[in-house]
């Protein structure tokens, strides 16, 4: 896809350019906030007020579910956030996301600029700007199409330009708004997000369909080299020298991986795991089984064992089951990069069969994480590598459009219903707030309070980041 990279690159200059000919032209239909342009226009007026007329009877029912999924998408950003923030502070960050701010911007090349390619697709230019059209027109017309539902003049629609990018608004009536009962404003802020979670759907399932007719596996994937815990206090060796303290074990450790003998076995493990922080804080820690797999450094998909294919868990399964232990293979694998690797290995023998030594992803898990997790790999099992049935470049670039219309779809539902005073969120929760104590003040206090709250936790994770790069 480099070749694609450049192309794309070359679109977001025309693209730039485009956006600011289209701002100088109509610099009379501009109104500037900050380093915002507001470019205001009347389209989509008609279709709204026609939609509004003609789905009324469906609406205003459809209007209690709105309402809810804001609440629901409120209750679930809080929760996220709190709860990453603690896992952020109370454990250390993994070395491949110590250089990446936990506050980082969704932009173009995202995942190029902080290293996660391993992490994300990439988030080319051309998906980012499909995406976010997709994402504010679906949003700002929910707006506009229930503030209609309840009479609530819609003064104009328009584009937001900041930079290259681009954003979609509507304005209402304002004085119109405020006037309105608390039940409609609230289905008014709440519609985008409503919005935004259908496309998250109507989008989710388009992608399975896709990925169902466009992807074959072709190997499976494992999620790291075996691992046992071991107890700190019976390391005995570190490579070939004595081991008289554990205190002595960081400065025995070499870069790479270090052979480790505790109770008359062999193991391994990265030099990271043998800080003093961490020796200090755990009796036991995991290390890497002194196995087939990682003594020979094997990496990438595993695609066949001496001829036999390994598509699936089952079918790895069987090929070493198939094969006598200690006996000399030939593992093939293919990379993220889709070279192609070849080992000769001597498989182990553990149980009575031959033996690798090789985990896998764990596609359970509880609460809403292991939800999602678990419908996921009913699509993509993580375990498994695919590839492409027909053109390769022109499919995963579709799937991966797919993918990332998916997810801004949902991290926008989501975002924009944080209580804060930017956001649908905000208003969101002052109105209900309001209607619970009927006092202005208590709905003005708390508004500030979660507000306050909220950006709390930010500098906090900010904080333990920007420590940690030092």
């Amino acid at each position: 896809m480099v070749s694609f990279l450049v192309y794309d690159v070359f679109f977001l200059v025309i693209f730039g350019i485009f956006a600011f000919w289209i701002l100088h032209k109509n610099r009379s239909s501009l109104k500037r906030q900050g380093w915002i342009f507001l470019y205001h226009t009347k389209v989509g007026l008609k279709l709204m007020d026609w939609a509004s007329s003609k789905f009324e009877k469906v609406l205003k029912p459809l209007s209690y579910v709105v309402i809810t999924s804001g609440y629901v998408l409120m209750i679930s950003i809080l929760w996220m956030i709190v709860k990453t923030v603690w896992i952020y502070i109370s454990s250390p960050i993994p070395e491949q996301l110590k250089n990446l701010p936990p506050i980082a911007p969704l932009i173009p090349y995202f995942p190029k600029l902080f290293g996660l390619e391993s992490f994300f697709p990439p988030l080319y230019f051309t998906y980012f700007l499909v995406a976010l059209a997709i994402v504010a027109v679906s949003h700002e017309f929910a707006h506009g199409l229930f503030a209609r539902l309840w009479k609530i003049r819609v003064k104009t629609t328009g584009l937001a330009f900041f930079g290259p990018f681009f954003g979609a608004f509507v304005e209402p009536d304002e004085k119109q708004m405020a006037k309105a009962p608390k039940k409609h404003q609230l289905s008014v802020l709440a519609a985008g997000t409503f919005a935004n979670i259908i496309m998250f759907i109507l989008f989710g399932l388009l992608l399975w369909a896709f990925f169902a007719v466009s992807f074959a596996p072709e190997g499976i994937k494992f999620g790291g080299y075996a691992t046992s815990l071991v107890n700190v206090s019976q390391i005995t060796h570190i490579g070939n020298s004595s081991v008289i303290s554990i205190a002595a074990i960081p400065a025995l450790a070499v870069e790479g991986l270090n052979k480790i003998t505790a109770n008359n076995k062999t193991y391994y493990a990265p030099k990271e795991a043998l800080t003093a922080e961490i020796l200090g804080k755990y009796e036991r820690l995991p290390f890497f089984d002194d196995a087939p797999a990682i003594k020979n450094n094997i990496f990438g998909a595993i695609t066949s064992i001496d001829g036999k294919l390994t598509r699936s868990q089952k079918e790895l399964t069987d090929a070493l089951s198939s094969t006598a232990p200690n006996k000399l293979v030939i593992i093939t694998t293919i990379d993220k990069d889709k070279q192609k690797h070849s080992y000769e290995v001597t498989l182990g023998e553990r149980n009575g069969t031959a033996y690798l030594g090789i985990g896998f992803y764990p596609t359970d898990g509880s609460g809403f994480r292991g939800l999602i997790s678990k419908a996921i790999s009913k699509v993509k099992n993580p375990n498994i590598y695919y590839e492409p049935t027909w053109d390769g470049d022109f499919a995963q670039f579709i799937y991966d459009l797919l993918w990332w219309i998916v997810i801004i779809n949902v991290l926008v539902a989501l975002m924009n219903m944080l209580p804060v005073s930017i956001l649908d969120g905000g208003r969101f929760f002052y109105l209900t707030i309001l209607g619970l104590t009927g006092s202005d003040k208590w709905a003005k206090k708390s508004y500030s309070w979660i507000t306050w709250f909220i950006l709390l936790l930010l500098v906090i994770m900010m904080a333990k980041w920007f420590f940690n790069l030092f």
